[in-house]
């Protein structure tokens, strides 16, 4: 093909002016046809990289039509709800917290309103701050009590320096809990004041002794308990009960991340309307008619309560009522409270064969007692065979990892 100036289409030839209309056609249907299939996504709809999405601000692609868009909104309300559930717990902890520390403002201002000596224990806690325990163990004990007392500390309860290694190792704190007299600085006290110069192993509480108020007894060391030490759990346990620490301790932390948890071996027996029979209960008509039974509570030989339920018997001592049996006591405290009940059948095993056949079988029970005498019988000398045979052992304890 020749090219001439000014030449026409009856020459063969195509003219400047039309091969230059024509490049300027094909480039423009080359930007039009671009444009329609690169067609870049707005700034805003691209996610940088290391970029927190917030919520509402989520690109929804259209091209991926309605299910993809269900889906993200779907996903957007899963982290809602996860961020306001984290929010829940966070303050629920707060509170606890703070109920926690006003108890125990309380408990030091009632102590020194009422002369009674504060206890060493709340001055180091104060003075270093609140360490966290794992639990605290308050053995139930009266005055006459010495010899039970002793039988515990060689057996189950370390003493000394073994003790104390278990408080900073372990986190557990046990303790025997004692009130006064009714005529306070008596022989009784004193001689309690002589055992506790030699051992070290008691808590004493502003309550005034007799088996007839252990429900006083029992809310006042809970009390106290929650303002001396902050821990996970709180225990009580009768002082003619033979206790596996580590065990106990492997039970409870189980729980150890629920809020308000009751643990023990849960009952409802009947509520005896009879004078003068065991356990007669006074108040037996606020229960219905007779032959009906207690709502579900844990055996009296021992439970544990997490700490927002120690806070709360703390925070509300005075206006809890007091039945005349203790377990009872407490298992009402809780009722219309969102509160987890835990029946673990291992925090009440029997004496020898029953506790020694379960620890052959790799079962070891967290606390051995007889039913009969709610407690182990005579248990100054028969402690010691329960320990014998159905012990854990020492390593156990301080391998244990709660």
């Amino acid at each position: 093909m020749s090219w001439r100036r000014g030449g026409g289409a009856a020459d063969g030839g195509v003219s400047r002016r039309w091969a230059f209309l024509l490049c300027v056609g094909s480039f423009c249907l080359g930007l039009l046809f671009t444009n329609r299939m690169w067609t870049l996504p707005e700034a805003s709809e691209i996610a940088k990289p290391n970029e927190k999405v917030e919520e509402g601000n989520m690109p929804v692609a259209t091209e991926c039509g309605p299910k993809k868009v269900q889906e993200q909104q779907i996903y957007k309300d899963i982290l809602h709800a996860q961020d306001t559930h984290h929010d829940e717990q966070t303050l629920d902890k707060t509170i606890a917290s703070l109920e926690t520390e006003l108890s125990a403002v309380r408990s030091l201002q009632e102590s020194l309103l009422n002369g009674s000596p504060v206890a060493e224990e709340f001055k180091i806690s104060e003075s270093i701050g609140r360490r966290k325990y794992r639990m605290v163990i308050g053995i139930n004990t009266a005055f006459s009590s010495r010899k039970r007392r002793d039988s515990i500390r060689y057996t189950w309860m370390p003493q000394g320096e073994k003790r104390k290694k278990l408080e900073e190792e372990k986190g557990i704190i046990i303790r025997f809990v004692i009130g006064h007299s009714a005529i306070s600085g008596g022989i009784v006290d004193r001689a309690i004041e002589a055992e506790d110069r030699k051992h070290q192993d008691f808590m004493r509480i502003d309550h005034v002794e007799g088996y007839l108020a252990l429900s006083g007894k029992t809310k006042t060391y809970f009390a106290t308990a929650v303002s001396l030490w902050d821990a996970d759990f709180y225990v009580k346990v009768d002082d003619d009960v033979h206790v596996n620490i580590a065990t106990l301790g492997q039970i409870l932390s189980h729980h150890a991340l629920k809020p308000r948890v009751y643990i023990g071996c849960m009952k409802s027996g009947p509520v005896l309307s009879e004078k003068g029979v065991r356990y007669y209960e006074p108040e037996h008509w606020k229960f219905g008619e007779s032959g009906n039974k207690y709502f579900r509570h844990a055996t009296g030989q021992l439970y544990a309560i997490s700490k927002d339920l120690a806070t709360y018997i703390s925070i509300n001592k005075h206006i809890l009522h007091k039945y005349i049996n203790e377990d009872v006591s407490l298992g009402s405290w809780f009722i219309g409270l969102d509160v987890e009940h835990i029946d673990d059948k291992r925090l009440c095993c029997g004496t020898p064969p029953d506790c020694e056949w379960k620890a052959q079988a790799g079962n070891i029970c967290a606390a051995s007692f007889d039913w009969r005498c709610s407690g182990i019988c005579n248990s100054e000398g028969r402690i010691w065979e329960v320990h014998n045979k159905c012990a854990e052992g020492e390593k156990a304890l301080w391998n244990a990892t709660f």
